[in-house]
Formats: structure tokens, sequence, C-alpha cells
């Protein structure tokens, strides 16, 4: 694993603010990994925060969606999306007052007497998703198809800038504590674990104090780049090794992020649905960086206007980490569930540079945290060889990045990789 360059102090002692409620969210029909949701909403309808407007009737992965904002449908569009480029999304004209649902909150009592599928069923009735970057329904991760013995609550957040977590953990560790006790109850595992990188001291003691009359065990791990990886942090945590094409459950592990957990207790002692999060809006080209509490929908025009003014003209403006995350073409792309930062990344910061021949130094496969050889899967994904690609394992690539960044010849390996995955016959 590497030791990068953190990048995290221009927020990560600036406490969750919340931020202006956007005069129009851009709110796209996915958001999750599985099947489009379908609009349950027509143009001209009124709605208010937290009502469901869009949903399946049928069996598939989903979850559904809900408004962010109160206010009128203006448009059922196809529109910029952060990941797929474009997606058919709601589009919510603000009324300025910001009337929610009434919410549904559960007493201690009730909750204690909640049995695994109503927990199941609350979370997916409130549209929560891994929102550490896939976006995986949660309901369906805590109904594992196999026995799990530990649970591990993801603290790492080891990409460059991002501070959102670790706000997260020093403001909320006693309701993710709570969380955690109805993770464990879903899963039925032994043990649970809290892990959290060292570089974030406030965060430690947050939870050690949260979790002192608990049975969860804290585990301190250096600050290394992907920590934050579902198979390097069991590996870190259990010294487990997940088996190359096999998923955490196969160990006997479920690992959750920060963002769901808190997720997941709004949900159950709240009564509230997914529609904010908090996000990091940080990068060199921002004269004020901050932790939002941010609207889904949000538009990376609407958090410019709330952390500028702009120092200079970004070069590239980043969805998530500027490891793994995705460069943007749209001012117009919104906030999505999963979406836990957006940096403006200046010139400087991008570092642009020619890419250049191999020198088959090895350095890709050394910094590999999957144990593969990055340059070999790049050169047969160059020639078109998908099936070599293939055999050189680049379906097990987790797509960090590390092999582009330690590259002397700065080569665009992860780029390749990610090519050569979507070009293989499926």
């Amino acid at each position: 694993m590497l030791k990068l360059r953190e990048e995290k102090e221009r927020t990560a002692r600036l406490a969750v603010r919340k931020a202006k409620i956007p005069e129009k969210a851009i709110i796209p029909l996915t958001q999750h990994l599985g099947k489009m949701c379908q609009p349950v909403v027509s143009v001209g309808d009124s709605v208010k925060a937290g009502q469901l407007i869009a949903t399946l009737e049928e069996k598939a992965v989903f979850v559904p969606i809900h408004s962010s904002i109160s206010g009128k449908v203006s448009a059922i569009d196809e529109l910029p999306h952060p990941l797929l480029g474009r997606a058919r999304a709601i589009v919510i004209t603000s009324d300025g007052r910001d009337e929610e649902i009434d919410f549904k909150p559960n007493s201690p009592e009730v909750i204690q007497q909640l049995t695994p599928h109503d927990i199941r069923k609350i979370i997916f009735d409130c549209g929560v998703v891994g929102m550490g970057g896939a976006g995986f329904p949660a309901h369906i991760k805590l109904t594992p198809p196999r026995p799990i013995d530990s649970f591990i609550l993801n603290g790492a957040e080891c990409e460059p800038y991002l501070t959102a977590d670790n706000r997260l953990m020093v403001e909320k560790s006693e309701e993710i504590i709570l969380s955690i006790g109805l993770i464990v109850k879903c899963v039925g595992a032994k043990n649970a674990y809290i892990a959290i990188e060292d570089n974030k001291p406030e965060a430690i003691k947050a939870f050690e104090n949260a979790a002192r009359n608990t049975p969860y065990i804290m585990r301190v791990l250096k600050s290394r780049y992907p920590q934050g990886g579902e198979k390097q942090l069991i590996k870190s945590v259990l010294a487990r090794e997940v088996p190359a094409g096999k998923f955490p459950f196969d160990a006997g592990v479920l690992v959750h992020n920060i963002a769901t957990a808190y997720a997941i207790y709004e949900a159950v002692y709240l009564g509230k649905p997914l529609y904010e999060r908090v996000a990091t809006v940080s990068g060199g080209c921002l004269e004020n960086p901050a932790n939002l509490l941010v609207r889904i929908g949000t538009t990376i025009k609407d958090l410019m206007n709330e952390c500028g003014p702009l120092k200079r003209e970004p070069e590239r403006i980043v969805f998530g980490g500027p490891m793994m995350g995705l460069a943007q073409y749209s001012l117009q792309a919104p906030v999505i569930k999963n979406t836990n930062g957006v940096i403006f990344l200046s010139e400087k910061e991008v570092e642009p540079a020619d890419e250049s021949f191999c020198l088959r130094c090895g350095r890709c496969a050394e910094s590999c945290p999957m144990g593969l050889m990055p340059c070999m899967i790049a050169l047969a994904a160059e020639k078109g060889r998908w099936d070599l690609a293939k055999s050189y394992g680049a379906l097990e690539c987790m797509e960090c990045g590390s092999c582009s960044y330690v590259c002397p010849q700065r080569r665009n390996i992860v780029q390749q990789v990610k090519y050569a995955k979507m070009r293989m016959p499926k």
C-alpha cells in the first residue's frame, strides 16, 4: 500500500454545515447498483422532501428514490449523471418552503423488538445504499448468502482530500454505534470492529468514548492507500485473505462504511429516507472548502457557488477522491447517494504529463494491492487482447489507481484496465 499526500488539512477540522437548498434538484432515477427506477410522479406534481418519487413494482435489485426538496416536478428527462454520463432524472424546482413529509421515528422499545427482516425492510423503504462508492443496495448486503461472524465498520477514508466520513465519526459517533447494533443483529455477527486510520485522532477519541460500554473492538490502522478497500481492510483487521474472485461474505465478513452506517441509523431510528448526505467539497481552486450536508440532486454549479469564489479555473472537477473518482464534463452533474466528495483540482494538482512507453520496471506490480501485474493487463488492452487481459486478472482489479500513480512513464494503466473490463466478453 502507498503513502499519499493526504491533502485533508483544508477540511479535516471543519464541522459539517448545511448546504443551501438548491433552487432546482436533478434527481437521477438510478443512484444504485441495479435496475433503474420508474417515476411515480408526473410533471406539475407538488412534492415534499422525503416523499417517494420513483420505485419499481417488480422484484429486482434496486432501492426507491425520494425527493430531496419541496416544490414542483418541472421535468423528467435525460440529464447529466456523475457516473453514467447521462441518465433519466426527475427535476424538482424548489418552492422555497423546504417542507418535509412526516417522518415516523421508532422508540428504543420498538427498535428492540424489530426482527432482522423488519430492519432490512425499513432500510429498503428509506432507499439506503452503500455510500462509499459502489451504491450497492444496503438491504441486500444485509442479507448475506453465507454465515457472517465479523462486521467491520470502515472508517479508513483513505482517499486524499475527503474528510466527510471523518467529520461524521467526530460528530455522530453515538448514533453510528447504535447503527452497529442494528447491522450486527441483521447478519448475526459475533464480533464487530471499528477500523479507523491513525490520521484521524479526533474520530478515534470520539469512538473510544462512544464504544466504551460496548463489546465492539477498536482497530487503529496505519494511514495507507487503499486501506479502505474491503479486501485490504479485512486483511488489516482480521488477517484474513478474501480469495480471488470471491466476496467478503465468502470469508465470513461484512463491511459497511461510515456514511452508510449513519444512513441506516437515520432510517431505523428517525424514519428518515436517504435524500441528503455529507460530502466534502474541496480542492485548490476553492476559496471556502467545506464538509456539507447536501441534498441529493444539488449540482456542481451550486456547490461551486456555495464554496467559492474560485481562486482559479479548475483543470478538472472530480466526483469522489482523486485516485478513484470520475472527472465531470458538466456543471449540471448532480450529487447522488454515493457522492462522498466533489474536488475542484487546479492544474498544479492534476500535474498533466505526456504518457510514454512501458519500461517493464515492475513498480505497478509492487504497488498493486491485489497482487496483479497491471502493466501486462494494460499492454494486452492496447492490443485488443481481451482474453489475455482476463488471464492476467483484470477482473480482480479494484481500480484504485495505485499503478498509474507510481508509474514513472505516466502511463494511463488503470484507464486501460477499466477499458479491458468493459470490452471483455460477458
